[in-house]
């Protein structure tokens, strides 16, 4: 009987020395086993050994140059808030109170506009209102809020002329729209708005009537209207309407709904859960009315999974994309796909966003879109579609080669998109900042939510605004941001961005910005470069109708190269360029021709005879501004 361990834990006295006779034993035979190897690995190498390596014999390189990139250097342009100096006071009301309802961050429209044709830029800002149920306190301290009409006296210095003047009534307003609907020669106001839409004639005083319900426009009282747009798609000579919805809502909906922020609270709602909705698309009849054919013109798109309506649209612009004659219009829909409609040249409209790559990201997946604008910003006439995402989200910029419609996304490669990646981006538009030749970017950004920083550390309620500064082929990227060393720190204060605009408020040549807030003051940023480069500006009146000349393009060409803009007001997230056009040239001290592409097809040479200058060209005549 084997002998017990006086441990468990303890071995066997024997036990160990066998392990160690067995181990000595084991190493020898590994030792013996390692010498044959090495002895047959020896006979398997001598017998399978190649021949002699021929010599080495070095090649000779070719020459090769390393391309040098030139440290580019963002030109200093500093931009100067002047809103209070120059007479602006407007304070936008959007009734917040903490039910949270999703207009309440969505409003701030903006225009300028020459409304008493003077020469100079006015300037519109479109207000929201405090709720029904909150008004009695409001009219019993007699501050129902409107929108606010200032004059401009040429030299950037603004009178609130809103009193008497037909814009003086309170609505719940969103955007607006800009144009001579009637040819009369004196520009009209279309504003959007939650419920009821308002046409307004210019009377020609100083003053505007309402005249919505004789022509027509005045819309479904439970639609919500966002971006607007003047525009003649059927080239018969007026100014047809183009109004986006947003989406099918109403407080008590908005309310049953409970949306929550993460960790508590009553928090926005998310467009996701509001069904979607069609625009109005309004014909004019030359007579002052206007007849409503979104669905006849094929504007009317659907889900074709729940054939549902699709649209969730805030931001509209127009084009002609193909260069047929025939101005096309993209949409910006926010979280479902954006629409591209093709002029079909017989009143009608086919929705090609899909095949033209401009509906989704890279990735195939809808964006929350806001603003756009699009606009010729290469030499080569490539046209470039910048619209402005949700936050986490980059701005877009969809590229296509002169008279195609095919696009591809360059946000990445052009350097816009790692700058706007974190951004929420309303207001978005391309303008020449500097006068160097080349269109910029500019982005007017701000969250939807004040305690968003509580639930994403990245993000924040205010946000600055972004200005890209286009560098052409100087840099390997495309796109620059301007930092506070270049523009000032007024420009880059953080703000609830939404609306957004430019204009030369103060007539010296250079574009000026407007930046509206939600809840907030807007903001006048002066631009005051002084970088000594030459420019020309454009005033076109059309003599086919359209007197605005909306959709004209202006064709300079200068050293070499061609710039082409085009008058379009309606840009960015509810707001309206100046008519006027500014062309910069750089130090380019002349040009070799100006050549204008009126909307009905027609061409006209412009003789320049001096830099510096405003010009008002007539479709049948040129002539110099004083």
């Amino acid at each position: 009987m084997a002998k017990e361990p006086q441990n468990s834990h303890q071995p066997d006295i024997d036990e160990v020395q066998d392990d160690a006779v067995i181990g000595t034993a084991l190493k020898w035979s590994l030792a013996l086993f390692g010498a044959i190897g090495v002895v047959v690995a020896g006979i398997v190498i001598a017998l399978n050994r190649p021949d002699e390596a021929p010599e080495l014999v070095e090649s000779e390189l070719a020459q090769t140059q390393v391309r040098k990139v030139d440290a580019v250097q963002v030109p200093r342009t500093p931009f100067v808030d002047i809103t209070e100096s120059a007479g602006i006071n407007f304070q936008h009301v959007n009734g917040a109170t903490g039910q949270k309802f999703l207009p309440e961050t969505m409003g701030g429209g903006c225009a300028f506009l020459d409304f008493d044709n003077d020469g100079d830029q006015d300037l519109l800002l479109v207000n929201s209102q405090t709720w029904p149920w909150d008004q009695a306190d409001q009219e019993d301290n007699n501050s129902a809020a409107t929108s606010t009409l200032y004059r401009n006296d040429g030299a950037g210095q603004f009178t609130d002329v809103t009193a008497g003047s037909g814009v003086d009534f309170s609505c719940y307003g969103m955007g607006v729209a800009v144009g001579d609907y009637d040819k009369d020669g004196w520009l009209d106001l279309f504003i959007s708005a939650v419920g009821r839409n308002y046409l307004l004639h210019n009377q020609q005083d100083g003053t505007f009537a309402d005249v919505t319900d004789q022509a027509g426009v005045a819309g479904d009282a439970n639609e919500w209207s966002s971006s607007c747009g003047w525009f003649d798609y059927d080239r018969d000579g007026d100014l047809d309407l183009m109004v986006c919805n947003y989406v099918k809502w109403s407080t008590e909906f908005d309310e049953s709904q409970n949306f929550q922020l993460v960790g508590g609270g009553r928090a926005y709602g998310r467009p996701q859960n509001f069904g979607g909705t069609f625009p109005y698309l309004y014909r004019n009849e030359g007579d002052g009315t206007f007849v409503e054919v979104a669905e006849a013109a094929g504007l009317h798109k659907r889900n074709p999974a729940t054939d549902v309506p699709m649209a969730k649209s805030l931001g509209v612009t127009f084009a002609d994309f193909d260069q047929d004659g025939w101005i096309d219009m993209i949409v910006a829909n926010d979280t479902v796909q954006n629409f591209l409609f093709h002029n079909q040249k017989d009143g009608s409209f086919q929705e090609v966003g899909v095949v033209a790559g401009v509906a989704f990201d890279m990735n195939g997946h809808a964006r929350g879109a806001m603003g756009i604008d699009a606009a010729r910003f290469r030499d080569n006439g490539a046209i470039g579609i910048a619209i402005g995402n949700f936050a986490n989200e980059m701005t877009a910029l969809y590229v296509s080669n002169p008279a195609q419609m095919q696009f591809m996304d360059e946000a990445i490669s052009s350097g816009l998109g790692p700058n706007t990646r974190l951004e929420l981006t309303f207001g978005v538009f391309y303008f020449d900042y500097d006068l160097d030749g080349r269109l910029d970017l500019f982005a007017a950004n701000g969250h939807l939510e004040e305690d968003i920083n509580r639930v994403q550390s990245s993000q924040h309620y205010e946000q600055p605004p972004q200005l890209f500064w286009n560098c052409g082929s100087q840099a390997n990227t495309e796109f620059m941001p301007v930092k506070s060393e270049a523009c000032g720190t007024d420009l880059l204060k953080p703000m609830v961005g939404r609306g957004a605009a430019y204009a030369d408020v103060d007539s010296d040549g250079d574009l000026d910005l407007l930046v509206t807030g939600i809840g907030q003051s807007p903001r006048l940023l002066r631009n005051d470069q002084q970088l000594g480069h030459h420019w020309l500006r454009f005033h076109l009146v059309g003599s086919n109708g359209n007197i605005n000349a909306i959709g004209a393009w202006i064709e300079v060409d200068v050293d070499g190269k061609t710039l082409r803009r085009q008058v379009m007001p309606s840009r960015s997230y509810l707001s309206q360029m100046e008519l006027p056009v500014t062309i910069g040239l750089g130090k380019s001290t002349s040009v070799s021709e100006v050549r204008i592409l009126w909307p009905d097809g027609s061409q006209q040479t412009v003789n320049i005879d001096e830099l510096d200058k405003m010009y008002e060209v007539k479709q049948a005549a040129v002539e110099q501004a004083e």
